[in-house]
Parts: structure tokens; C-alpha cells; sequence
């Protein structure tokens, strides 16, 4: 407001300069060089008060400037304040301590599983082994039962149908 305010006498400051130095153009064409004179230094005293004010405008934006500035700090604070009580809470939930528990229990679980691997690897003798392939075959097999191949062996020719007696021809039966 106040810089609004300033840049309102500002242009009241302008037009009166602008309306004195003309006034003081006439006074010398009419030979008041006194009064001319007199007008010339309430003129200059109007410009160095319009140097103010410029002065005054400049140093209200740039406290405006560092106003705004000032407010996207404490923003900028308040998320960070907030953010760290968020941590705070998850640290609440998850100690050190409880991470470390779980860590520890998860190493004790996979080495406990790899012993496991390690006796069942290390467990099977040869013979197992060829135990263990025997069945797989044998399951295979079982389910692959194909059927049973004769074993005498076949006929070189085979005899061809005989034909059916008593039985009319095709052509016949539809010409009656």
C-alpha cells in the first residue's frame, strides 16, 4: 500500500515539475526572471523529493522481496519440520534394534537352510543315485504304456474281404 501510495506522489511530484517548468518559461518571456528563479528552485527542490521517493519505492519492494522470500522459507522449514516428525515416528516403529533382530534372524535363516542343502547334496551315495534314477524310469514307463506287440509274425498278404452274399447291388435297389 505504501509503495502504491509513493508511486502516486511520484506522478502528482511530475506533472506539477512539468507544469512549473513551463510556468517558468513564461515568467521569463515576461521578464519575472525573479519569480522565474524562485519557480526553477521549488522545482529542484520537487525533483530531489521525487529522487526520495524513488529511493523509499526501491527500498519497500526489495523488503516486499524479502518478505515473500521469508515466506517460502518458513514453508520450506514447516515441510522439513514435518517431514522429520514423520522419521521420528517411522524410527519409533522400526528400532535399531528390532532392524538388527530381523537381519540377524534372516542371516540365521538362510544359513540354516543352506546347511539343510548342504546334507541332503551330500547325503546320496552312488547307489542312491542310481536308486533314485531306477524309479524315475520306472514311473516314466508306467505312464508311457503303449500296447502289446504280437509276437508271431505277420502274414505277408492279407486275404481280402469276402464278399457278403445275399446282399443286393447299390443299382438295383434303386432301379426297382
Amino acid at each position: 500500500q505504501q509503495r502504491d501510495k509513493l508511486r502516486q506522489y511520484q506522478k502528482r511530484l511530475s506533472l506539477g515539475l512539468e507544469r512549473e517548468r513551463a510556468l517558468a518559461r513564461q515568467l521569463l518571456k515576461d521578464g519575472k526572471k525573479e519569480k522565474a528563479m524562485l519557480l526553477l528552485k521549488k522545482k529542484r527542490y520537487q525533483e530531489q523529493l521525487l529522487d526520495k521517493t524513488e529511493n523509499q519505492i526501491s527500498n519497500l519492494e526489495r523488503m516486499v522481496q524479502d518478505i515473500e522470500f521469508t515466506q517460502i522459507e518458513m514453508k520450506v522449514i514447516e515441510g522439513l519440520k514435518i517431514g522429520n516428525e514423520c522419521l521420528n515416528k517411522m524410527h519409533q516403529v522400526m528400532s535399531i534394534e528390532e532392524v538388527e533382530r530381523i537381519i540377524g534372524e534372516t542371516q540365521d535363516a538362510v544359513e540354516y537352510q543352506r546347511q539343510i542343502d548342504e546334507l541332503l547334496a551330500g547325503s546320496l551315495t552312488e547307489e542312491d543315485e542310481d536308486a533314485i534314477l531306477e524309479e524315475l524310469n520306472a514311473i516314466t514307463q508306467e505312464q508311457l504304456k503303449l500296447p502289446e506287440v504280437p509276437s508271431e509274425p505277420l502274414p505277408e498278404r492279407i486275404p481280402e474281404a469276402s464278399p457278403v452274399k445275399n446282399r443286393p447291388k447299390p443299382e438295383l435297389v434303386a432301379a426297382s
